[in-house]
């Protein structure tokens, strides 16, 4: 490999190392995604305000510079990942390992956020892809990837991904029926406000989640009783993904500070004390190994 070559490589894993975060004591890859982070939410915080009439016609033209800022920046991420994505261990090839990255969520996502403001250059007449910044709304589903706190939040809901699924399941269906009732119950005192099952779920959608609806109540005792019980119900039904949650975050904390305390232990730790656990640990290995080939022969 010439000098040029490895310098190249060199450069390619310092790149893969920043976007990575792969060692959290690094300063720079700490600064470049806080540096991501900090305008990703800026960019939803310009979606926002830019739906304010008033606000979008006094800084519009700065709205549209930042928007231009933030594509080119977008732009050179997205390019340097596909570049350094071979590196990462389950993408060793470099073809390959490209092409998994590009079908990847995340990957996806950035392409959906920079690849429509490129599109008017190729084609001049979607003139609707200059309302395609709503887009960019997406990339909060990116912030695990800067931020520790959302990589929690992330990995307690991969955790518990089966019980929050059999949670809201189990909601449907009570939705479901419980709006069916309310449909039967209500439907010939009340044509216009309950028509159909499906327009009765909204109601009771919103009477589960106890916000409630003014202007749509039922009338008769049957359909007073349950809805009473609807509500009743609500209360403990939306508060069992809270705790499912809560039981994640707590077992999440334990866990991490249980790495923390093992890796303050080791740090700790004498060498030659290592040392000597690693060798006894291979010593032990190596008789497991003698006697069980004694005991084959």
């Amino acid at each position: 490999m010439t000098y040029s070559k490895e310098m190249a490589l060199g450069y390619k894993r310092r790149i893969y190392e920043i976007l990575e975060a792969t060692d959290p004591e690094d300063a720079l890859g700490r600064r470049v995604n806080l540096f991501i982070m900090v305008l990703i939410l800026l960019n939803v915080a310009a979606v926002v305000l830019e739906s304010e009439e008033a606000i979008n016609a006094r800084y519009g033209p700065l709205f549209d510079a930042f928007g231009f800022f933030t594509i080119i920046a977008f732009t050179v991420e997205y390019v340097l990942r596909l570049w350094v994505s071979d590196l990462d261990p389950g993408r060793p090839d470099p073809i390959g390992g490209r092409l998994r990255f590009t079908l990847s969520p995340l990957a996806i996502i950035d392409l959906a956020v920079i690849l429509p403001y490129y599109l008017p250059i190729v084609f001049p007449d979607l003139r609707f892809l200059r309302g395609v910044r709503v887009f960019w709304l997406l990339r909060l589903f990116e912030m695990g990837r800067y931020s520790e706190s959302m990589g929690t939040l992330e990995r307690v809901i991969r955790a518990k991904k089966e019980e929050l699924t059999v949670t809201f399941l189990a909601i449907i269906f009570f939705l479901t029926i419980a709006s069916s009732i309310i449909y039967f119950l209500e439907h010939d005192a009340q044509p216009k406000n309950f028509p159909s099952i499906p327009e009765t779920m909204w109601w009771g959608l919103l009477t589960l989640t106890t916000i409630g609806y003014d202007e749509i109540y039922p009338v008769t005792i049957l359909g007073k009783i349950v809805g009473s019980m609807l509500i009743i119900l609500g209360v403990g039904m939306f508060a069992l993904p809270t705790g499912i949650l809560a039981s994640g975050f707590v077992e999440e904390i334990q866990n991490r500070a249980k790495l923390r305390a093992e890796e303050t232990e080791r740090a700790k730790r004498p060498p030659n004390q290592s040392e000597k656990l690693q060798r006894g640990s291979e010593d032990r290995a190596i008789q497991r190994a003698r006697a069980e080939a004694e005991a084959k022969g």
